[in-house]
């Protein structure tokens, strides 16, 4: 059953905030990787390259885990478990996206000027369980 995020979780991910993706390595252990974030409902999106590390770790295992720093200090953070999709980011619109929303205006254009063999895909995190701590007083 999909757990659900509320507004304040929501708002925390829709802040130009950075977050880690955490996925399995075929021996077990962990990967993870600072990512950009957006969010589709209560699914969380992360745009990625086709072959990298965190892609083929959740082709094969799609469970993964998503920490949100919702401040410098590391007081206020949200943790996102659940099961990952892969689909292809048509057009590269998840990472143009996503650019301009961590980096301004234009900040897209670097990936639609890249190669056609280049392919980006879309992470798309369900989650199953969901926690945000806030320890900042």
């Amino acid at each position: 059953m999909a757990a659900e995020l509320n507004e304040s979780m929501r708002a925390l991910v829709d802040a130009p905030n950075p977050a880690v993706l955490t996925t399995l390595n075929p021996d077990g252990s962990p990967q993870a990787s600072v990512v950009w974030l957006d969010r589709d409902g209560d699914d969380l999106l992360v745009s990625s390259t086709a072959g990298l590390r965190k892609e083929r770790n959740l082709r094969r295992d799609p469970r993964a885990s998503l920490t949100v720093l919702g401040d410098a200090r590391g007081l206020r953070y949200l943790v996102v478990s659940g099961t990952v999709t892969i689909t292809e980011d048509e057009g590269r619109a998840l990472a143009v996206r996503m650019a301009e929303k961590y980096d301004g205006e234009g900040a897209g254009q670097e990936y639609l000027d890249l190669p056609p063999e280049v392919v980006r895909v879309v992470l798309r995190l369900t989650p199953d369980k969901v926690v945000l701590r806030d320890y900042s007083g």
